[in-house]
This record gives structure tokens, C-alpha cells and sequence, in this order.
């Protein structure tokens, strides 16, 4: 995009472009570094240099005393082409969607771009190559938030179908900030995993210093090669690069806006880790590769609300919610508790039908509908213990559970029955805690 003429006039003065390095002297001070491109977010007047310490710097026009050309960058793009399959080297596929992992920096004029081709999404981290052979498809180039159930579909027939394929894992780079709802979905669609599917994001872009979306990357061909056999999520362990941890994909949450180890495990132990030199250590209880074929049951009935109870919560609110949908998935206080006068209305839509099952904004811990008067109330309206699940998870399960059934006792006995270890039956009081 263009810079306005504000800033276009100043860098036409000396004939500077994107890409090129310059000297800007300002009334505050002087910067060095290299033109990055306007964007959309780009304020009108703000030039936006790229300094030697990795991090963008935006100077308003009316600040900027004189610009000096150093340096002009050389034109063109090179054309990268993935290297041939290395004999006795496990291939690894590589579907991308989007998100912040799936952006590189171009070096010629240090801005960030979104890898619109296989090979640019690759050769970002060109060290999987040094693991394992890829073979890479873009699928999606979105924003995570835009992702919806048909897309989840879409994933698990394209993983059945590399694994089925002869590939050794799939990685799926995506967006984080739905990443644990893809994981739970792929968990309960993919059956008899001859591989390992490892979804793995960034919390901060490659232009950044402090970047994470390289280690995640190789951290999770490392997984892709492991004996595995399970949809699992691959990212940062500590806010170090110490190492990145492995996450069972139905029982992991993101859990802060921009550490880089914002994922946990909830009501679990992380599986295991990936040190910084690439060894993969499994302390948990892990499915092996099976013998295939890996075979995809994607029916899904994406009419479910996700709904927070929260104090002064209506029921003519709740009833509008519940009006439209087949099933509800309600994120209750503690033991899995809303106020009373909106037990009616959940009982109200169970009987026409409606699945309705509880789940506990604590998130750590486990439903418990028979303690409380409240919740011996619910379970006689009809709700469902949504047990030890995130709401997140129970929500993407009852997906996949009335795409099946909408028969109300085939509902709660799915509900109630394991597919993806989604639910912990041993949970105690304290276990988990943080």
C-alpha cells in the first residue's frame, strides 16, 4: 500500500523506497533503519521504519527534520522451490490456515508478509528441512476467529488424507486465538492416526525479537515424527526458549493474550516436552501410531450456543440464546451452578428437545450437579454434567454428537462417553491446581 503524501512526499525528496535504508532525523532524535510498507493500520502521517534491534518504529511526518538514503535495497523476488525428498527421511506435510505463524520477514526490506505459497511458509524456518522432508499446501490464508466448522471438516479429510498418503505427521499452522477449538474438533473426527497431527501457532510475529514462531515450528516436526498417534497442540513450555510443551488437543486452552506459553493443559498434565535441541520426551500416556487406515467421521450440527452464565443474567435473555439452536453448552459458576430463575428456561428448552450441558468457567475441575440443591435442580430440568470438559471443548463435542443423534438419551450417553480422553474420570478435589 502506497504511504500518503504527507510521508511520500518526504521520501521523494530523496528518492528513498520501501526496502531502503535511511537515517530519519527527528525532533527528538535520530533513527537508522530500513522503510517498512504502509498498511491499512498505518496512521495517515506516520513513516514506519524498521530499527537494527529487530523492532518497528513509527515517526510522525510532522516531527521529521530531514531524511538521508544510505542504502538502496536490490529489486526482485527470488523464486525458492522446495528441495527433493531425502531417501531414509520421514516427510512431514504441512497444511497452512493462517495466523501469525504463517508470516515471514522478507530480509530485502525487513517487512512482515503472510506465506501465501508453500514454500514460503516453509522456507520461514528453513531448519524442518533439516528434520524431516515437507511437502506444503496452504489451505487458508484467515484469521483464526474466522474459522468455522465447515473449516475443521475441511482439516481433518486433508490430514486424513496425507497421512493416508504416506505422510509420517501433518502439521497445521494456525491462529491461536481459536486453536484449542480446531484441536478438540480434529480430536473428535480423525480415527486410527497413523501419525501424529500437531497444530502449532505464534503469540508474536517473525519480525519481533522475541518471536516464537520458528521453535514452535521446528518444535512440532520433531512431534510430527514421533511415534504418536493423536491430534496433539504443540507451543511454547515456558516464556523462555527452554522448551516447547505437548498438549492432548481436547484438553488444552489458551490461557493468556500474549505469553508465549499462553497454552495449557487443563485438568491434565502437558504430555510431554520438545527440549531445545529437538529431543522428544513423552511423560504422559500417549496413543501410538496405529496401522490405518486413518478414517474421518466429520458430521457436525454447528447449531450450538456457547453461552457464560453471569449474575443478573435474564431469562428472557437465555430463552432468546436457546430459541434457535439444538444444543447449548453453559458455562456455569463453580460446581456447574446459574441463578435459579433461569433453571425453568433451561428445563423449558430440554423438553422441546434442546441439549443443554453444564460446564464450569473455573475451568480446572470438574462438575458436580449432586453437592447443591441448585444443581440437583438442573439435573431434574434436564442438563447434562458436562464433567471435567472446558467449555470450549464440550461445546465442539455436543457439534459432533448431534451431527450424529439428536435423540435425547443417545445425546447424553455420547456425552458421557470418552472418545478423545476428553473427559478425566480420576480427577480429584486438588489435582491439577495451579
Amino acid at each position: 500500500m502506497e504511504y500518503p503524501p504527507s510521508v511520500r512526499t518526504l521520501l521523494d525528496r530523496v528518492h528513498a523506497a520501501e526496502g531502503d535504508a535511511v537515517v530519519v532525523s527527528a525532533k527528538s532524535a535520530r533513527y537508522a533503519g530500513v522503510v517498512m510498507p504502509h498498511h491499512g493500520f498505518s496512521g495517515e502521517d506516520i513513516l514506519t521504519i524498521k530499527l537494527d534491534n529487530g523492532y518497528n518504529i513509527g515517526i510522525p511526518a510532522g516531527d521529521i527534520k530531514s531524511i538521508e538514503l544510505t542504502a538502496k535495497h536490490t529489486a526482485g523476488k527470488v523464486e525458492r522451490r522446495l528441495p527433493l525428498s531425502q531417501a531414509g527421511r520421514p516427510t512431514v506435510a504441512v497444511l497452512g490456515t493462517g495466523g501469525t505463524i504463517a508470516s515471514y520477514v522478507d530480509y530485502r526490506t525487513g517487512a512482515v508478509h503472510p506465506a501465501v505459497t508453500a514454500e514460503e511458509l516453509v522456507f520461514s524456518v528453513p531448519e524442518l528441512l533439516d528434520v524431516c522432508n515437507v511437502r506444503a499446501r496452504v489451505l487458508y490464508r484467515i484469521y483464526s476467529e474466522n474459522l468455522r466448522p465447515e473449516n475443521w471438516q475441511h482439516l481433518a479429510r486433508e490430514a486424513a488424507k496425507e497421512l493416508n498418503g504416506g505422510a509420517a505427521g501433518v502439521i497445521i499452522p494456525h491462529g491461536t486465538d481459536t486453536l484449542h477449538f480446531t484441536t478438540a474438533a480434529l480430536c473428535f473426527m480423525l480415527r486410527d492416526l497413523t501419525g501424529p497431527v500437531v497444530a502449532v501457532g505464534a503469540q508474536r510475529s517473525s519480525d519481533r525479537p522475541s518471536s516464537d514462531a520458528a521453535s514452535n515450528l521446528l518444535a512440532a516436526a520433531h512431534v510430527a515424527t514421533a511415534n504418536l498417534g493423536e491430534v496433539l497442540l504443540v507451543m511454547h513450555g515456558d516464556t523462555s526458549d527452554g522448551h516447547a510443551a505437548i498438549h492432548r488437543g481436547t484438553k488444552v486452552r489458551k490461557m493468556h493474550a500474549s505469553r508465549r506459553d499462553a497454552f495449557r493443559s487443563m485438568n491434565e498434565v502437558p504430555l510431554g516436552r520438545v527440549t531445545a535441541d529437538g529431543a522428544v520426551e513423552i511423560s504422559g500416556a500417549v496413543l501410538p501410531r496405529s496401522k490405518g487406515p486413518v478414517t474421518v467421521d466429520d458430521r457436525l450440527d454447528p447449531s450450538v450456543a456457547l453461552v457464560q452464565f453471569h449474575p443478573g443474567q435474564t431469562p428472557a435473555h437465555l430463552e432468546g440464546v436457546l430459541a434457535d439452536v439444538h444444543g447449548a453448552v453453559i458455562a456455569g459458576t463453580g460446581l456447574g451452578h446459574v441463578a435459579h430463575d433461569l433453571i425453568p428456561v433451561l428445563g423449558k428448552a430440554a423438553r422441546k428437545g434442546v441439549a443443554i450441558v453444564m460446564t464450569t468457567q473455573t475451568l480446572q475441575g470438574r462438575v458436580n450437579l449432586n453437592v447443591y440443591d441448585t444443581g440437583r435442580d438442573l439435573l431434574k430440568a434436564g442438563v447434562l454434567s458436562g464433567e471435567d470438559m472446558l467449555p470450549e471443548t464440550a461445546c465442539v463435542k455436543l457439534m459432533w454428537v448431534l451431527g450424529h443423534t439428536r435423540d435425547p438419551a443417545e445425546v447424553a450417553k455420547a456425552m458421557g462417553t470418552n472418545v478423545a480422553r476428553e473427559l478425566n474420570p480420576t480427577i480429584g478435589l486438588d489435582a491439577f491446581a495451579e
